[in-house]
């Protein structure tokens, strides 16, 4: 590692343009040691649409500036149609997308202050891209960082998670309805008005679009790297958190790709230099350690690491959020998880047992269960994590072991395997692995969710047959979690889960007949297995607070027509940038209504705020969208508004109906 007294002076370039060979001109941040003309230096790219200007400022401030300083030039690119960039975007991980980055990372090669070597690096969507641009292979790109992302972009992103239809696909489709709708900064585009206003006409409402795909289509496969693992060059760190919804593909990526190394902490959807539950760790220096080796060629020391570092959380009582999390950190040199052993319980009347016996259950949850689940992504830092399963677990089918006679390391994917039979055509079940204590409290260990319909697989499903048998198998989140001696495990089972996936279109009736827990244990570790530097960042970005953010979250239950609704109110707030002036806030509103007897009842409603401000220009967008259905159809209804100095310049209504298939 760059010694600290070797630090180079860098400077920042606010707005240098890329243009691509169709003419758009795309815009850019930049951090480069101020002599990289002189001393060429590798390029990191990241490449998102939020917005390099007021929208990840918080965490390009400690992190581009501070391996600018180790050597680096650092380029956070806003995507085509987003930001200060031109053009329009019509879909998350285009081809036009991919293309667009793969033009950037020759332009970076080719600059006289690159050496020629380029790292792409993100969380979440510029996780997702990095991996995918990487299968493209540009010759250039030699390393990629992929955090929070996913390797099938049908199984395990927001959209679906086992064949069924999360909400998160009507809730994250509604923030990039508001965030795409915003203008770029008058500072930097005299035509911005212009750009906008061509933005806010083209702009689609995603969530119509991903609900045309309710299988696993080409659609989905575009973009899912677990299609050909083998088309991955460029050597690959994935880090991910156990607080996150996207604990799979770290373990996924190890598994399956040379040289891969993987991390997993207790983290939210953040960056583990700030992220939490605590602890955070040295994650640049660690990912210094991986740029120096792959992009300049010195020997760190990385190609000995463990190929997976994993956190195990002690197990502690449930809590909405966490601001940190007792465990320790432990190795597995050689792959990730695939390696543990299982422990097998079965499913019998007195609880789960070493050996089988005869069954017979009935699973038939009212359509509010699942409330205490928790936002399916935990990132805005609000009350989000799952609750204290039990009033879940009241309306489940729970099978309990006795209490445990050693601490049990929870390690890996639980399998969870089932013979059951339903009496509707269309039926889901979730399955929860909780750690129950001695007091009766229930903490969420890990859990999954299955269409009935996609038992078979996802890319042609299949209805049930009311009253047949069937066997079926989920594979829940990769854990690792601690259960201590003296407490119970549970496995909890439920024909509804909301308002973490849509309801079946009737009020179901699961009957099981079987059922097996494989339980991936792994030898119990007795002190930490290897440690990290503390966390470093560059100083953090410097603005003014306008209104302070906050978040919330109320659930309540209308006694005269017995609708249960979630409310959630995120305020992020409005600051002022101290270096350039504009002044950027939003604020979120979701609600999820439902009656516990109706699942046809259910309904999403959002509405998004976004506002900026600068040299007495005032911009603001209102979008709204919801969405409900019927036996056979989804309805989905939006708008888009746009103000300028509080006078509506443009407004849009979008409306439209969907075919369910199987769901």
């Amino acid at each position: 590692m760059t010694a600290a007294n070797t630090l180079r002076d860098i400077e920042e370039l606010p707005d240098v343009g890329i243009t691509l060979s169709d003419g758009c001109r795309l815009s850019a941040r930049v951090w480069r040691p101020k002599d990289a003309g002189a001393n060429p230096v590798p390029a990191i790219l990241e490449y998102l649409p939020y917005r390099k200007r007021d929208g990840t400022c918080a965490r390009d401030a400690l992190t581009h500036p501070w391996f600018a300083a180790r050597g680096y030039a650092c380029i956070r690119v806003d995507m085509r149609g987003n930001g200060d960039s031109e053009g329009l975007m019509e879909d998350e991980y285009t081809p036009q997308e991919q293309a667009d980055a793969v033009e950037v990372i020759n332009w970076l090669a080719a600059q006289d202050w690159c050496i020629g070597t380029v790292g792409m690096m993100g969380i979440s969507w510029g996780g997702f891209n990095g991996l995918q641009v990487a299968a493209l292979a540009p010759d250039p790109l030699k390393a990629v960082i992929t955090l929070c992302s996913t390797v099938d972009r049908f199984a395990d992103d927001i959209h679906y998670k086992g064949g069924c239809l999360l909400n998160e696909n009507l809730g994250w489709g509604a923030t990039m309805w508001a965030y795409s709708s915003r203008a770029p900064d008058p500072a930097l585009r005299e035509n911005w008005r212009e750009l906008w206003l061509q933005r806010l006409e083209n702009e689609p409402f995603l969530p119509s679009v991903w609900l045309r795909h309710q299988r696993r289509d080409d659609y989905w496969r575009h973009g899912s790297v677990i299609e050909d693992y083998s088309a991955i060059k460029a050597k690959v760190l994935a880090v991910g958190g156990w607080g996150d919804a996207y604990k799979n593909a770290v373990p996924q990526l190890v598994q399956n790709l040379p040289d891969a190394k993987g991390i997993v902490g207790p983290w939210v959807h953040k960056y583990p230099h700030f992220a939490v539950p605590e602890p955070r760790i040295g994650f640049l220096q660690e990912a210094l350690r991986w740029w120096d080796h792959w992009l300049k060629g010195e020997d760190t020391g990385v190609k000995d690491d463990p190929d997976y570092r994993a956190f195990v959380m002690d197990g502690v009582r449930p809590e909405r959020w966490y601001t940190e999390r007792a465990g320790r950190w432990v190795t597995e040199q050689d792959g990730a998880a695939a390696h543990i052993p299982y422990r097998t319980l079965y499913f019998t009347r007195d609880g789960l047992s070493d050996g089988p016996a005869r069954l017979m259950a009935a699973i038939n949850s009212p359509q509010d269960c699942g409330a205490e689940a928790g936002e399916y992504c935990a990132i805005w830092l609000g009350p989000e994590m799952p609750g204290d399963q039990r009033d879940d677990d009241t309306r489940s089918l729970c099978y309990d072991t006795g209490p445990l006679d050693h601490d049990t390391d929870v390690f890996g994917s639980a399998v969870v395997r089932l013979s059951v039979a339903s009496d509707k055509p269309q039926a889901q079940i979730a399955v929860r692995l909780g750690h129950v204590h001695p007091d009766g409290a229930v903490t969420r260990i890990t859990y999954g969710v299955l269409n009935l319909s996609h038992r078979n697989g996802s890319g042609s499903p299949e209805p049930m047959r009311p009253g047949e048998i069937v066997d079926v198998e989920l594979k829940l989140d990769q854990i690792a979690y601690r259960v201590p001696a003296g407490h119970r495990l549970r496995v909890s089972l439920s024909d509804a889960y909301w308002p973490l996936v849509w309801p079946s279109p009737e009020k179901t009736k699961l009957t099981l007949t079987a059922g097996t827990l494989h339980l991936p244990v792994r030898r119990t570790a007795k002190r930490p297995e290897c440690a990290f530097p503390p966390p470093d960042a560059a100083p953090p970005w410097n603005t003014t607070t306008l209104r302070e953010a906050s978040n919330s979250r109320r659930r309540e239950t209308d006694m005269g027509t017995g609708n249960v609704h979630l409310h959630i109110l995120d305020d992020f707030g409005k600051v002022q940038d101290d270096e350039h002036g504009l002044i950027s806030g939003a604020i979120a509103r979701e609600t999820w209504s439902i009656h516990p007897d109706d699942p046809l009842s259910a309904r999403g409603t959002c509405h998004w705020t976004e506002e900026m401000e600068r040299d007495g220009i005032r911009l603001r967008t209102e979008t709204t969208c919801e969405m409900w259905s019927d036996a056979t159809t989804f309805y989905l209804r939006a708008r888009l508004e746009a103000w300028e100095n509080d006078k509506l310049i443009y407004e849009r209504d979008h409306s439209d109906q969907i075919a369910r298939d199987h769901l």
